[in-house]
């Protein structure tokens, strides 16, 4: 497991690089790694601080584990490499930008533009066991990302965060309200959004208007 951290994130969760879980983690991650085969590969565990640098951080968007498909996961939530299928989840999200915004559906499913553009795509858990969702849950990096999650409500303002879903609605109870912008809906995958609550919830254009309003560029979505 490669541990390092961009600069920013590094100086701002390097308490949590000292504790006891954090060590432990590693240890179990490194030895997945040796042992099966894991997703992202090891170099893009922490993809999602590389791209998105603590201080450019304008919206969050919280997910749970990343793809356990073969050549899916690159460390950003909901977004797939180059060439891959895109995800249902994904195909949701994209059609409620096209109905929100008027933005063509694109033909990749690489979110690295909204990442450079200061949207931090944040898994719950960063690593996964090809083939077995859910697996790397509770070994710590539960404890990781809600450390970082609380770094960015503590130390700035403005911040956007889109929680879809159960799971990142109750994983975000740790943000401050009245210092960002909450917008919860339900999961983009099909079997939530089918039933309501994830199409015409306009969070992208919510996001740009409360974004513009402060004198901060809106996301090119």
């Amino acid at each position: 497991m490669d541990v390092r951290i961009e600069e920013s994130w590094k100086a701002q969760l390097a308490p949590e690089f000292e504790k006891e879980y954090f060590a432990s983690l590693v240890a179990f991650i490194k030895e997945e790694y040796k042992t099966r085969q894991i997703f992202p590969p090891s170099k893009q565990i922490f993809n999602a601080f590389e791209y998105c640098h603590f201080p450019d951080c304008k919206v969050v968007i919280i997910g749970q584990d990343p793809y356990h498909g073969l050549g899916q996961a690159h460390g950003l939530c909901f977004s797939v490499n180059d060439g891959v299928r895109i995800p249902p989840s994904l195909v949701n999200i994209f059609k409620e930008v096209k109905d929100d915004l008027g933005t063509p559906i694109p033909a990749s499913g690489n979110l690295e533009r909204w990442a450079k553009q200061g949207v931090l795509l944040l898994n719950a858990t960063l690593t996964v066991q090809a083939g077995t969702p859910g697996s790397h849950q509770n070994k710590g990096w539960e404890r990781f990302t809600d450390a970082a999650i609380k770094r960015l409500s503590d130390e700035k303002e403005n911040v956007v965060f889109m929680l879809w879903g159960k799971y990142a609605q109750d994983k975000g109870s740790i943000i401050d309200h009245k210092k960002h912008l909450i917008l919860k809906a339900k999961h983009p995958s099909p079997m939530a959004a089918n039933y309501g609550g994830w199409f015409g919830m306009h969070h992208f254009s919510q996001a740009n208007a409360y974004l513009t309003e402060r004198g901060l560029e809106p996301i090119n979505w």
